[in-house]
């Protein structure tokens, strides 16, 4: 089989890495990939938002599968135009993808449909929403409408802090279009899980759950970024937790898109807080969460590409999605600055006994040198019986990565070891 991934950071990695175990799959096109999956896939230099581009090609190899990845061509209908030129993806259609792509739309399904998540009002007009403030409860929880590299949230304290996320969204326009609308809601507290899901519209299969570290420094101090690691499964997703999640959020999900006339098919991604009062939505993904992906998917015991194509042939409850019972743990490291500013360029040396368990996301292939190209630069993932050797074993294997102004937080899974005690 041709396979091709659309994106080209560290989860696509993830994805291919795991696809390449099944003996069908001949050929890896990743569009556009990167320096490192240039190691396991041919990389094609067409952007993953280039839809006319990509179907072309498609067509050209006689691309026998696609795995759309990345918000943004799904969003914009990546699935759409390759499914009507004859090419089987993996992703949802942009009617179905829309659950990510706006806020808005997530919000009031979740309403519409009863399904458990913070009260909220929204807005589209900037005096509106600071006259709302004036009153509302803090802290509060401002979100960007669209689509925002993952960054379109801004938790505010204070009142002083709800008014300046205010005007950076809707007046500054930080998040361009994105913040035409914004979301005002309930600031939620407990710990935060992730869960992503395959799903063909009718059956729904979790993968198993996951912690992520948003935040740069230590202890959770410093900027969000686009997460500077991850352990799974995640402590506080209890069995009971898990069979609540199924009968209040995860099929009634499924069920309310199914009504919409949206019917999702593909990798749906639930970001959940459990609260006092029961498990919360903070928010939908329409894809693989990254760097989620780099700690789920080592641990999915049944091929990577045979579940994919039971989702988009609608038998997803024909085949049986099996988990490791082993614990996994991914360490991001970063170049120095991010998420702000940061030197690109610097030559990147991983020893071969860890570069099978790294997932590269900015970096690029100059010659045979390796060199750093973005702010989350790779991810090192360890699995093993149990958590606590999980981190020993993804510390020890980042630690022999080496790149000039390397980062990476030092108490990956530290929180997940304090569950229960």
């Amino acid at each position: 089989m041709k396979i091709m991934v659309v994106g080209g950071g560290g989860r696509e990695h993830a994805i291919i890495k795991k696809i390449k175990e099944n003996p069908k799959v001949k050929e890896i096109y990743a569009l556009p990939g990167n320096g490192g999956i240039a190691l396991d896939a041919f990389c094609v230099n067409i952007g993953a938002k280039e839809l006319e581009k990509i179907k072309d090609f498609a067509l050209e190899k006689e691309i026998d599968y696609a795995i759309v990845a990345p918000d943004d061509p799904l969003v914009m209908g990546c699935v759409d135009i390759l499914e009507d030129a004859g090419i089987p993806c993996f992703g949802p259609r942009a009617n179905a993808a829309i659950i990510e792509g706006s806020k808005v739309f997530s919000k009031e399904l979740m309403k519409k449909y009863k399904i458990p998540t913070a009260s909220y009002e929204v807005f589209d007009d900037m005096d509106k929403a600071l006259s709302y403030l004036e009153t509302a409860p803090i802290p509060t929880v401002i979100k960007a409408d669209g689509l925002a590299l993952g960054k379109g949230v801004i938790i505010a304290q204070t009142r002083e802090e709800a008014v300046d996320g205010v005007l950076t969204i809707m007046k500054d326009k930080k998040f361009g279009k994105s913040g035409d609308r914004i979301v005002i809601e309930e600031f939620l507290e407990g710990p935060e899980v992730s869960v992503l899901a395959f799903t063909d519209g009718k059956a729904i299969k979790p993968m198993i759950s996951s912690m992520d570290h948003k935040r740069i420094g230590d202890m959770d101090t410093g900027l969000n970024t686009g997460g500077m690691g991850t352990v799974a499964p995640n402590p506080y997703y209890t069995e009971e937790i898990a069979k609540e999640c199924m009968e209040t959020i995860f099929l009634p999900t499924i069920e309310a898109m199914n009504k919409e006339g949206r019917t999702f098919k593909g990798c749906l991604y639930f970001g959940l807080m459990i609260t006092k009062n029961g498990p919360r939505v903070i928010e939908y993904n329409c894809r693989f969460g990254d760097p989620e992906t780099q700690v789920v998917l080592p641990l999915l015991k049944t091929d990577l590409l045979t579940v994919m194509e039971a989702v988009t042939n609608g038998t997803l409850s024909d085949i049986e999605v099996e988990n490791s019972t082993d614990h996994a743990c991914c360490v991001v490291a970063a170049s120095k600055g991010y998420p702000e500013s940061y030197e690109k360029g610097f030559e990147i040396n991983i020893p071969e006994d860890v570069l099978k368990d790294t997932y590269v996301a900015g970096a690029s292939l100059e010659g045979d040198v390796l060199k750093t190209s973005g702010g989350r630069v790779l991810g090192v993932t360890a699995t093993a019986p149990t958590l606590e050797e999980a981190i020993e074993k993804a510390y020890e294997k980042v630690e022999k990565v080496s790149f000039e102004g390397i980062y990476y937080r030092s108490d990956i899974g530290k929180k997940a070891l304090m569950a229960g005690r």
